[in-house]
């Protein structure tokens, strides 16, 4: 099925209120493994199709890598190559459209981003011209158009920065929450805390998934279970390389607005949230030292004390304060450790497990602005059968080659 084949279809279901798609779906039992945004958006489109849905989370909604997102809707220069770019672009398109069936608060004023080095600045230039070329709302803004856009924010010396019109914000947490609650309200069961432990075949099809909870009976699984090591081996029959790594993320206290947009600094991420919260993001991750690599070591979200998590957040805040110095003396609320899916090419795993047909892989970086288009996209696989060729570039059974992008 090709691209203009499936939006005809995406635009025939929405139209029709999605009855062709229960007759289809109508009585397929999926269980799906993950409560976060992946996993949310999926169920949500699956249960839209008629399909009955139970979702199962070890811990609960939004409570691994959907919480230690900077949360950053967009298909900017990192999205490569073009069929990626597109991807992500219906993601941002279709955000639009669950903003206003669901409700869900999302800040579209777009992100500037700049390099302190000259060599990123000048690629930078080159990448922004491709994205015009790509259909992308994007431009290189002087330095004298920024203080209308951003005054409280300190450019330095830049000449140029790169203006993404396009990108938004959005709270992870309540965008899932959402999506979980709307698919509940369609017929699907949440289940937590309820670990998946099994997966129990008849005849080689998928007949039932063992849990903490007891035996779920089932017709497919869908493993959204973001950066979980072993999930795909375990469950799956399949190994997907990752090269999942941590990013810390603080949410500030409350605060009139300093921020009108998303602020892709040299060393620092930021956006303000429609609470008055802001979010900082570090770009250069944890420091590579030993003491670091120990702690590291289990993978936690949580740091081991209050004390060492207020110690990261003051040497992000210390970066943070060059370029908006309003924030000085600004209370931390919250600071997470996010462990990122991120498969080792940079792109989604999606597609039903070599080894297990039942079984569909939905693991990727990029989460939160493929969500929408993702959760369609998969509904339409596993609850029809189909086999959608503009995702054949992100099947599991893929060569994976090393790619730095992000």
């Amino acid at each position: 099925m090709n691209r203009r084949t499936l939006l005809k279809l995406l635009a025939a279901v929405s139209l029709a209120g999605c009855s062709g798609r229960e007759s289809a779906a109508k009585g397929l039992r999926v269980v799906v493994a993950g409560a976060g945004i992946i996993g949310a958006s999926i169920a949500y489109h699956l249960a839209k199709s008629g399909a009955s849905v139970t979702v199962i989370d070890k811990q609960g909604p939004a409570t691994h890598a959907s919480r230690g997102t900077f949360a950053w809707i967009n298909a900017t220069w990192a999205k490569q190559p073009r069929h990626y770019h597109a991807l992500n672009q219906d993601g941002l398109a279709n955000w639009k459209v669950l903003q206003q069936s669901l409700q869900i608060p999302i800040r579209w004023n777009g992100s500037l981003e700049w390099f302190d080095s000259a060599a990123k600045q000048e690629k930078l230039v080159e990448q922004i011209a491709e994205q015009i070329e790509w259909g992308e709302r994007a431009r290189m803004l002087s330095a004298a158009e920024l203080p209308a856009l951003e005054p409280n924010v300190e450019f330095g010396d830049v000449q140029q920065v790169a203006f993404s019109e396009n990108d938004g914000a959005v709270d992870p947490v309540m965008a899932t929450r959402a999506l979980l609650s709307a698919a509940e309200a369609m017929g699907a069961e949440i289940r937590y805390p309820c670990a998946l432990t099994g997966v129990s075949p008849v005849s080689g099809r998928v007949s039932a998934v063992e849990t903490s909870l007891g035996t779920i009976r089932t017709d497919r699984l869908v493993l959204a279970t973001g950066a979980e090591q072993g999930a795909g081996i375990q469950f799956a029959g399949v190994d997907i390389p990752q090269r999942s790594a941590p990013g810390i993320i603080a949410f500030s206290a409350p605060t009139p607005r300093l921020l009108n947009r998303i602020i892709v600094a040299p060393g620092i991420h930021m956006h303000q949230r429609g609470d008055g919260r802001l979010v900082f993001g570090e770009q250069d991750g944890a420091p590579q030292n030993e003491a670091h690599s120990m702690r590291l070591t289990a993978r936690p979200n949580e740091f081991p004390t209050r004390v060492i998590a207020e110690q990261h957040a003051e040497r992000m805040l210390a970066v943070a304060k060059r370029f908006v110095p309003g924030i000085a003396g600004l209370g931390i609320d919250d600071v997470f450790i996010g462990w990122r899916p991120l498969p080792l090419d940079g792109h989604p795993v999606l597609g039903a497990s070599p080894a297990r047909r039942d079984v569909y892989l939905a693991i990727m970086h990029s989460g939160v602005s493929l969500a929408p288009i993702v959760g369609q996209l998969v509904a339409h696989e596993v609850s029809e059968g189909l086999t959608i060729d503009r995702l054949d570039e992100y099947r599991p059974d893929r060569t994976f080659e090393f790619v730095r992008r992000y």
